[in-house]
């Protein structure tokens, strides 16, 4: 049998009940039911008058407000707005202004509220926002577990062309794998530059990076085309946390010593400019002690990976009870003659989903969940960060 609940109207009825009984003083039975004898007085005055209905609760809004904009200036508000639909509050009041010089006209944030109350404001599209994997945790134990990349803040050198120094550094032993000049953050530039760094060392297990360009894009799942190709080489990209440049700190330690060294002055030319930065990672990979690590070498630390770069582009193997659809180079896949969009990002990729639940699926790229498919909406929503993430082989069920 299920527990009654007890409403105010319930107790202000009882109370009504054993006042009319009379076998209460007022003292007694405003103790009884915890009220003050005011509010007592209150609740059999309300029931004299108007009967069980005076027991409702009340709107507790002021009646009126002598603070209120005046009905002739609202409506004067509303016809000049009617008249210009595109108008702002502050544009309106300029043109009352010069019409009634003498009225009384509200501030602009009232008559923006105004406008908004009657409905002549459309309210604005919310900005998606993506999800996030959270707070990167893995730790650095060894060599080539963990490769850490970014652009350091741009510069112009002597002769006014802007020079992006992209840096990729070894997180165990500090060794600066590269320190390139490039013209900007694109895609092909960058994917150049990594794909010399795996042919010469090898690959990683992770590159942790921040979420900028060319690293992460607001897609599901904040893949891009760079990350898809380190997943698809089984290497999983790794994301510190927006506007948190402390989770990749050593990075940004190394950042502030090759900003000392060779940006102050910056070089006479982009050729100029990537000359000091072959001195400065020889002399800081090969030369200079690191205190972090005992006063030795990052050199001395670091050795290439075993995991060598392949010739050709593995595809990524799913679990045997995983539907794997293709993504379409506009971006979506088919499910159960529907179309699903996921994302352009992955077009002629595989993706794998697994059933969770009734007409629920977790959709996979490889290691990474980028979200659920709600058959009922067929749409994908972003889950990032509200499961565990999968590492990267062999891949299993969890």
């Amino acid at each position: 049998m299920p527990w009654r609940s007890v409403t105010p109207m319930d107790e202000r009825t009882r109370f009504i009940a054993d006042w009319l009984q009379g076998f209460f003083t007022m003292t007694e039975l405003c103790a009884r039911y915890r009220v003050s004898r005011k509010t007592g007085y209150k609740w059999i005055g309300r029931y004299q008058n108007e009967g069980p209905a005076g027991l409702e609760d009340r709107p507790r809004a002021a009646k009126s407000c002598p603070h209120a904009t005046p009905d002739d200036l609202v409506e004067a508000i509303l016809a000049m707005r009617y008249l210009h639909p595109s108008w702002g509050a502050k544009k309106l009041l300029v043109k009352l202004h010069q019409r009634h010089p003498r009225a009384p006209w509200p501030a602009r944030s009232t008559v923006c509220d105004l406008l908004k109350r009657y409905g002549l404001v459309a309210k604005g599209r919310r900005r998606p926002r993506p999800g996030h994997p959270g707070r990167p945790t893995t730790p650095m134990t060894e060599p080539n577990e963990i490769w850490t990349a970014d652009f350091k803040g741009q510069f112009r050198t002597r002769d006014g062309v802007y020079c992006y120094p992209l840096t990729v550094e070894d997180g165990f032993s500090r060794f600066l794998l590269g320190c390139q000049a490039l013209p900007g953050t694109l895609h092909e530039a960058t994917r150049q530059v990594f794909h010399r760094l795996f042919h010469e060392y090898g690959l990683p297990q992770i590159i942790r990076t921040d979420n900028g360009t060319p690293f992460a894009t607001t897609a599901l799942g904040r893949l891009s085309r760079l990350s898809v190709w380190w997943i698809r080489l089984g290497i999983y990209p790794e994301l510190i946390e927006p506007a948190s440049p402390q989770q990749n700190g050593r990075h940004e330690r190394m950042h502030r010593t090759l900003k000392a060294e060779t940006t102050r002055p910056p070089a006479a030319s982009s050729r100029g400019q990537q000359r000091l930065f072959h001195r400065f990672r020889h002399e800081y990979n090969v030369e200079r002690p690191h205190e972090a690590i005992g006063q030795k070498t990052p050199a001395s630390l670091y050795k290439p990976s075993n995991r060598r770069l392949p010739a050709r582009l593995p595809q990524i193997e799913y679990p045997g009870h995983y539907e794997v659809r293709l993504v379409s180079l506009n971006g979506g896949i088919r499910w159960n003659s529907a179309w699903v969009n996921v994302s352009h990002v992955l077009g002629g990729e595989y993706v794998g989903l697994e059933a969770i639940d009734d007409r629920l699926w977790d959709v996979h790229f490889g290691p990474l969940r980028l979200g659920r498919l709600d058959e009922r909406d067929l749409r994908i929503h972003d889950a990032l960060g509200r499961k565990r993430r999968r590492r990267l082989s062999p891949m299993s069920p969890d």
